[in-house]
């Protein structure tokens, strides 16, 4: 009898780390599209991770620090919100790097259009360089979709 209630027991156990797994796994949907480097899962690039219903959103970059170069980093960011069905007004955080801070600053009018005065919690940090050798700009998204 006691052998049977051990193996009750053990089975119980087993059952419960399992669902304990399964709880604490978070499911991930990963998206690419466009460039074939962004595809490349070698490089350790994704484009977006979508989990529950927060997006995590890859650095977009531009060559200068010019309204034109601003205005095509939140073109290409609005571009992956509007795949889920978001807009700016669903960012919650936004972190900027670049490597000229005084001329973000002189041109931030060129970002403050794609939020409608609705902004994120933002932390901006000046680097000596991004990853890609030429770019003096990356900015990286947090959204939040509804429900």
């Amino acid at each position: 009898m006691r052998k049977i209630i051990l193996l009750v027991l053990v089975f119980q156990l087993a059952f419960l780390a399992s669902i304990c797994a399964q709880e604490n796994t978070i499911q991930k949907e990963k998206w690419h599209w466009g460039d074939p480097l962004k595809q490349d899962t070698s490089a350790g690039y994704v484009q977006v991770v979508k989990v529950d219903n927060v997006l995590y959103i890859s650095g977009a970059v531009a060559r200068d620090v010019t309204p034109e170069g601003i205005t095509s980093v939140y073109k290409a960011l609005e571009r992956s919100l509007k795949s889920f069905g978001a807009t700016f007004q669903n960012v919650v955080k936004e972190n900027l790097y670049t490597t000229d801070m005084e001329a973000m600053k002189k041109y931030n009018d060129s970002r403050k259009v794609f939020y409608k005065g609705d902004f994120p919690a933002a932390t901006w940090i000046q680097v000596a360089r991004l990853f890609m050798h030429d770019a003096r700009l990356e900015v990286e998204l947090v959204a939040h979709l509804p429900k």
